[in-house]
């Protein structure tokens, strides 16, 4: 089988991103686990038992913004996750709540990070 492996994102501001993330990702158990830092550049792998979003210098970005949906034990981590990536300066883009259009239990929040990308925390299971 197949799956993914890990997704790579550029950021104007490393720290901020940084800080943004580890503060964002905590209550989905999700940190810092590898990061390399110097004068060719920052890029720091956050995940649980692997690293698998990384986030790096990337300068301005001109594309279009990414989605990344991560998956929370729970609802209250959805809502935890929505609470600490505000705290944390996102923007929002979708307080916790369900979205019954895509099923009956898809519990999520949406928020923007410091450049812009959707980041969402998904909980799959009913109440």
């Amino acid at each position: 089988m197949t799956k993914l492996d890990h997704v790579a994102i550029s950021t104007a501001d490393y720290r901020t991103s940084l800080a943004f993330y580890e503060a964002a990702l905590k209550p989905l158990g999700i940190t810092a686990l590898m990061k390399f830092e110097g004068e060719a550049g920052n890029t720091a792998g956050l995940g649980s038992d692997n690293p698998f979003l990384w986030i790096g210098d990337g300068g301005k970005l001109t594309g279009g913004r990414m989605h990344i949906a991560l998956s929370a034990p729970n609802r209250a981590a959805v809502d935890a996750f929505y609470a600490a990536a505000m705290a944390a300066g996102g923007r929002d883009n979708g307080a916790p709540g369900l979205r019954a259009h895509y099923h009956p239990t898809y519990y999520a929040a949406f928020v923007l990070d410091p450049d812009g990308h959707n980041i969402e925390a998904v909980c799959h299971d009913p109440e």
